[in-house]
C-alpha cells in the first residue's frame, strides 16, 4: 500500500480513535481498542494485534494538544518534505509545526512509514488485495461466469446460477427444449401445462420478447459506497460495522441496489448503512416482462475508464451470440477519463483520439458476443463540478464532533496526497474545475461522434448516445424541494448515494420509454399467471 493512502488510513483511524476518547471519557489507547471491538469477529484480532503493537508509541507521543494528523507524523506514518506544506484534514495548531520539525529531523524507526508490514494490518492489506484484484466470479464451477455465490462478483453483481455444472445453463439463455422439464435459463419458469401439453416456458414467454440488461462501467455504476456511520465517532457500533465482510468481498461496492443492476428491491437488510428507496432498470425490466428475471451483468470496477475498459474488464461480460437472448447494454464510464489524483491532473486525462479508439475496440468486442437485436448505449461524462458548489461549505463526517472538517478541507487533503479520486473536481480551484468540465465535454462529444460514424457498422445491435442524466436528476429533485448535496455520498463526497442511484434509474427509464421504446420491448401480458404459478421464481440469493 503506497506511503500516502497509509497516511490517510493512519489520520482516520487515529482521528476516530481521539474523538471516541473525547466521547467516552478515556484515552486514545482506549478509543482504538474501542473501534477493534466494533469490527466484526474476524477483523477484530488483527485489529487488536496491531493495537497491541503501536500502544505504547501513541502513549508517548500523543499530547493533549495533538490531532491524528500530528500525530501520525510523530509515528512516521506521515512525512512532509522539508519547506513543503504538510498534508492535513485537521486544524493545525503553530505549536504543533513547530514540535514536528523536531520529529521529522528525528524519525522514529521503529513503526515508519509502510503500514501494511506492521503486525495485524499485514493480514488485513493481503485480504484487501486479494479481493480487489478480481472482477470475474470466484466461485464458478463450469466456467459460465455466472455463481451461485453472493459475493466475489458473484450473485450480488449477474444473475443466479441454476445449475453451476452445466455451461449451457445460466441466466439469459434460450431456453432448451423449452424448459418442459428443466430451467435452463435460470429464470424459474419451466414444466408443462396439463390443459393443453406446452411447455410454460413457450406459452408464457415464447413471444415475449425476453432480453437481458448489463453495464460497462465505473465505480458510480458498481454503486460504491462507504457508510457515513464509520466515519462519524457518534454513530459508530457493532451494528454499522456488520456488512464488513460482505461489503470487503463485493470491493466496497453495492450492485444489488445501484440504477442499473438493482434486484433486492429494499435496504432491510442493510438498513443500518444504506438509507434510500431502490430502483433500476433491471427490476424495470423485470416488471415489464417476468421472463427476464435473473437476466442481469454488472460489469463495473472502481476506477475503470476508457482504457481499462477495452484492455480488461469487458471480458467479463458474457453473452453467447447464438444461444443467448438478447441484452441492453450501457457503456457507462462517467467519470475516471477526466479523474485521477495527479497534481498534473490534465495530463492523465484520456485524450479524445483515445477515447474515440478505445470506444470503438469495445465496440468490437460486443460485436463478437451480443445476439441479434441486441442494444448499446454509449452515456455521456457527467459535469462533476455540482460536487463542489453541492459540498464545499458543509462538514464532513469526520468532523462531526467538532465541526471541524468541511468538504474543502476534505479535498484539500486528498489533492495534497495526491491520493483523490477526481482532483480536477473535488478541487477549490474554480479554473481547474472548469477546464475538467471542458474535457469531459469534449469526451462526451468524442463518444457522439463515434455513435454516428458507426449507426451502420454493426449487425447485431443499434447503437445510441445518452447525455449523462445527472442534470436531469437534479433538476427533478430540487423542484421537490431538494438539494443536490442530498444525492451525494457523504464520507468520498464523489459518487451518487442511495437517493441519487434509485432517481437516476428513474430518469434513464423514463428516456427509453420515451425515445426509444422499441429497445425496452413490448409489456408480457402474462407477468400475473408467471407471479401465480412460480411465486418469486426461485428469488435471487
Amino acid at each position: 500500500m503506497v506511503v500516502p493512502v497509509a497516511q490517510a488510513m493512519c489520520t482516520v483511524v487515529l482521528g476516530l480513535a481521539e474523538q471516541l476518547s473525547v466521547i467516552h471519557n478515556e484515552t486514545v489507547v482506549k478509543g482504538l481498542e474501542r473501534i477493534c471491538n466494533f469490527l466484526p469477529g474476524s477483523y477484530q484480532g488483527a485489529c487488536k494485534e496491531f493495537t497491541d503493537f503501536i500502544a505504547a508509541d501513541i502513549i508517548k507521543v500523543f499530547s493533549r494538544d495533538d490531532t491524528a494528523d500530528t500525530a501520525c507524523h510523530k509515528l512516521s506514518f506521515c512525512f512532509t518534505e522539508p519547506h513543503t506544506e504538510m498534508c492535513h484534514i485537521f486544524p493545525i495548531r503553530p505549536k504543533q509545526r513547530l514540535q514536528l520539525q523536531l520529529f521529522q529531523t528525528h524519525r522514529s524507526h521503529r513503526i515508519g512509514a509502510n503500514i501494511c508490514d506492521l503486525p495485524g494490518i499485514k493480514r488485513i492489506c493481503t485480504w484487501i488485495d486479494d479481493i480487489f484484484s478480481k472482477h470475474d466470479p470466484a466461485v464458478d464451477l463450469d466456467g459460465d461466469f455466472h455463481s451461485v455465490y453472493q459475493t466475489l462478483r458473484g450473485t450480488s453483481w449477474r444473475g443466479k446460477d441454476c445449475d453451476d455444472e452445466r455451461k449451457a445453463f445460466h441466466p439469459g439463455a434460450k431456453p432448451i427444449n423449452g424448459d418442459k422439464s428443466i430451467d435452463s435459463n435460470c429464470n424459474g419458469i419451466y414444466g408443462v401445462n396439463p390443459a393443453n401439453g406446452r411447455g410454460y416456458e413457450e406459452e408464457l414467454c415464447g413471444t415475449s420478447q425476453p432480453r437481458g440488461v448489463a453495464v460497462l462501467g465505473d465505480s458510480i455504476s458498481a454503486h460504491f459506497h462507504l457508510p457515513r456511520e464509520w466515519f462519524n465517532a457518534t454513530e459508530m457500533s457493532l451494528k454499522v460495522f456488520e456488512p464488513l465482510p460482505f461489503m470487503l468481498e463485493n470491493e466496497l461496492d453495492w450492485p444489488e441496489f445501484s440504477s442499473t443492476t438493482a434486484f433486492m428491491n429494499n435496504t432491510e437488510k442493510f438498513h443500518d448503512v444504506i438509507h434510500g428507496p431502490v430502483d433500476s432498470m433491471y427490476m424495470r425490466m423485470f416488471d415489464r416482462n417476468h421472463c427476464n428475471h435473473r437476466d442481469y451483468q454488472n460489469i463495473a470496477v472502481n476506477g475503470a475508464r476508457a482504457s481499462s475498459m477495452a484492455d480488461t474488464i469487458q471480458f467479463s461480460l458474457r453473452r453467447n451470440i447464438t444461444d443467448d437472448q438478447p441484452m441492453i447494454v450501457f457503456y457507462a464510464l462517467v467519470g475516471n477519463d477526466v479523474c485521477n489524483g495527479h497534481h498534473d491532473t490534465f495530463n492523465h486525462m484520456t485524450t479524445v483520439e483515445e477515447m474515440k479508439n478505445k470506444s470503438i475496440s469495445t465496440l468490437n468486442f460486443l460485436t463478437k458476443v451480443l445476439p441479434k437485436e441486441s442494444h448499446v448505449f454509449f452515456v455521456g461524462l457527467a459535469d462533476g463540478a455540482v460536487l463542489y458548489r453541492a459540498l464545499s461549505d458543509r462538514v464532513h463526517p469526520i468532523g462531526s464532533l467538532r465541526n471541524d472538517v468541511t468538504y474543502s478541507n476534505f479535498y484539500d487533503y486528498f489533492n495534497c496526497l495526491e491520493i483523490s479520486p477526481c482532483l480536477g473536481w473535488m478541487n477549490t480551484n474554480a479554473t481547474i474545475r472548469d477546464l475538467t468540465t471542458k474535457r469531459a465535454i469534449e469526451l462526451s462529444e468524442a463518444l457522439k461522434e463515434v455513435v454516428v460514424s458507426h449507426q451502420s457498422s454493426f449487425s447485431n445491435f443499434k447503437l445510441y448516445y445518452l447525455d449523462n442524466p445527472i442534470d436531469q436528476v437534479l433538476d427533478e429533485w430540487t423542484k421537490q424541494g431538494g438539494e443536490a448535496w442530498e444525492l451525494l455520498e457523504p464520507v468520498d463526497g464523489f459518487h451518487s448515494n442511495q437517493h441519487g442511484q434509485a432517481l437516476t434509474a428513474k430518469t434513464v427509464w423514463e428516456n427509453l420509454e420515451k425515445m426509444y421504446p422499441d429497445v425496452i420491448g413490448p409489456v408480457n401480458p402474462n407477468n400475473s399467471r408467471i407471479k401465480s404459478l412460480f411465486g418469486n421464481q426461485g428469488g435471487y440469493l
